[in-house]
């Protein structure tokens, strides 16, 4: 298990045989650790290595998901093989198999556009908004009160941000609640596929995990960002030129040798370093094993329906890597939490954090409340991700969820921009057509039938309670002959054309897939609503414990 101070930024990892640190450290805490740098092997200055403008963190790039770096003056990203592997997908079809054959562009002219979505992320600027966003926050405000506060105050930063052209911002909690950054990169959004390895290289072996070391496969690929001819970022044009980033790296002429210095900069996901005893110990008993078999028969269900059927083999195929790879990351981090006793160590910090409040009357005053808060926040939230885990998979009918994700699109542009939900506002309207297009590429509507069956098996599971009753009676209702049969979701065009129309046409229409989002949408609403009333008071109550450094120890 990776541990980190870091909440999905950039980050930095030392790590040499005779000097290894563990953790990750923000680019703005290097200069702190300059004197271990050093000692590790650095040349460089460590201030250096804090400065987002220079060499080499201002080479680092985002691909939204995965890290990636320039490394040359045209614009060429290196990445991993599974990072442009949606994109190999989506440009493959029967008789132009590129996850296969690999694929190699000989000219600007033949870079192939990268899936719908794709994009380059060049990080400028992350700084502490800590007290912009705890403006209005007070202990006096319900769960609910304090999350809308706090999402209010965090659509003002992102909305000032991007009154700078081609940026996109984001505001990020760290340290539980208690600290945020607001991040702020150049985005990209003419992302070209240049070169990926033929699959007998790409994933030598056939091995799914990404996650481990030693490795022996050909794990990279590359992309090249497009800009229009004015420097200016917009969307795939043929005119478009590529673009000339301030720094790239340097390949290495020369291997590493015992002891040398090295140093990892990129955007890893999250971290749950922050989590109690309780949680790390629910996670790993409970939430990672029912995962880990949910993504199996999710895999085995693939696997089984695009049999014999090429086409469909490809569409799912980057569907498939992804649901392999992180099921044998979560069996990664079973056996690697196991190996160092992980449980244990954390049953010891916590219980040495509680000790250390107990024993003074000012600490318990301090803490005291807001432990035992959290505590039944996250018994609480322990249980609705065990719940939600199977309730998501609902998710994976690709036609359903492209009718919620459009009939919930309209429903939010009824509200002025700055009070629409995440996502849903004027900002996201490209990358959520570009999230509509991808299904073409992705969906087979034989298989996508069967997912959706299983899918209800496993929805079933939860207490009915907690499930969407008229959901589940408009699926009864309607049958699964009909939804697939009726409906024009799965066409392109009739997708995309719902976009623009307003909620009262969905509540009117006839397509069954329309249907079921309608009639999903108020339970929707109301279960989100209880969500975010427990996030508010989970944030409240965990930001609170964690302003002592004694809580997180080591």
């Amino acid at each position: 298990m990776r541990h980190s101070l870091l909440l999905a930024s950039t980050a930095l990892l030392m790590s040499v045989p005779a000097l290894a640190e563990e953790g990750m450290w923000l680019p703005g805490q290097t200069p702190a650790l300059g004197d271990k740098l050093k000692a590790a092997g650095l040349e460089l200055s460590p201030a250096d290595l804090g400065n987002l403008k220079a060499v080499p963190l201002n080479a680092i790039v985002s691909l939204g998901g995965c890290s990636a770096s320039f490394v040359s003056p045209e614009g060429l990203v290196a990445t991993n093989h599974h990072c442009v592997y949606g994109s190999i997908q989506y440009n493959s079809k029967p008789g132009q198999d590129y996850l296969t054959d690999g694929f190699l562009a000989k000219t600007y002219g033949d870079e192939l556009p990268a899936a719908p979505g794709s994009r380059i992320y060049v990080i400028e600027d992350l700084r502490d908004v800590t007290a912009v966003m705890n403006k209005g926050i007070t202990t006096k405000l319900s769960g609910l009160d304090r999350y809308n506060r706090l999402e209010a105050n965090r659509k003002a930063l992102i909305a000032e941000c991007e009154k700078q052209a081609n940026r996109r911002c984001d505001v990020r909690p760290y340290f539980g609640g208690q600290t945020y950054f607001l991040q702020q990169q150049l985005e990209i959004k003419d992302v070209r596929l240049v070169y990926a390895p033929a699959g007998g290289i790409g994933n030598f072996g056939g091995e799914t995990d990404n996650w481990q070391w030693p490795r022996h496969t050909g794990d990279f690929g590359f992309y090249r960002a497009y800009v229009a001819p004015d420097g200016s970022s917009v969307p795939y044009a043929k005119e478009n030129v590529p673009y000339k980033p301030k720094s790239w790296l340097k390949i290495a002429d020369k291997p590493l040798r015992e002891g040398d210095f090295v140093m990892v900069a990129g955007f890893p996901g999250v971290t749950q370093r922050h989590w109690t005893a309780a949680e790390v110990r629910h996670n790993f008993e409970q939430v990672y094993a029912i995962d880990q078999q949910l993504r199996a028969d999710y895999s085995a269900a693939i696997e089984k329906a695009v049999k014999g059927n090429k086409d469909a083999e490809i569409k799912y195929a980057s569907i498939l890597k992804g649901s392999d790879n992180y099921k044998k990351k979560l069996l990664g981090e079973i056996a690697g939490a196991d190996a160092i006793d992980l449980l244990g160590r954390k049953d010891k910090a916590d219980a040495d954090f509680r000790a250390w409040v107990a024993a003074d009357p000012a600490r318990r005053k301090m803490y005291g409340q807001a432990l035992t808060d959290l505590d039944a926040l996250v018994a609480e939230s322990n249980q609705a991700r065990v719940d939600n885990l199977r309730l998501a998979t609902i998710n994976r009918a690709q036609l359903l969820s492209a009718a919620q994700l459009l009939y919930r699109w309209a429903k939010e542009r009824e509200k002025p921009d700055a009070q629409r939900e995440p996502g849903f506002q004027d900002r996201d309207r490209l990358s959520m057509r570009e999230r509509l297009t991808q299904v073409e590429r992705r969906y087979d509507a034989g298989v996508d039938r069967v997912l959706f069956q299983q899918a209800l098996g496993e929805y079933a599971k939860v207490a009915a309670d907690k499930r969407n009753a008229p959901l589940e009676a408009k699926i009864a209702e309607l049958g699964m002959d009909r939804l697939y049969a009726d409906t024009r979701l799965g066409v392109t065009a009739d997708r995309l054309g719902w976009m623009d129309k307003p909620a009262a046409e969905f509540e009117a229409s006839s397509d069954p897939f329309i249907q079921l989002a309608v009639a999903a949408y108020p339970g929707q609403k109301a279960d989100e609503e209880k969500a975010k009333e427990r996030a508010g008071r989970l944030q409240a109550a965990r930001s609170f414990a964690f302003s002592s450094s004694a809580f997180c120890p080591g």
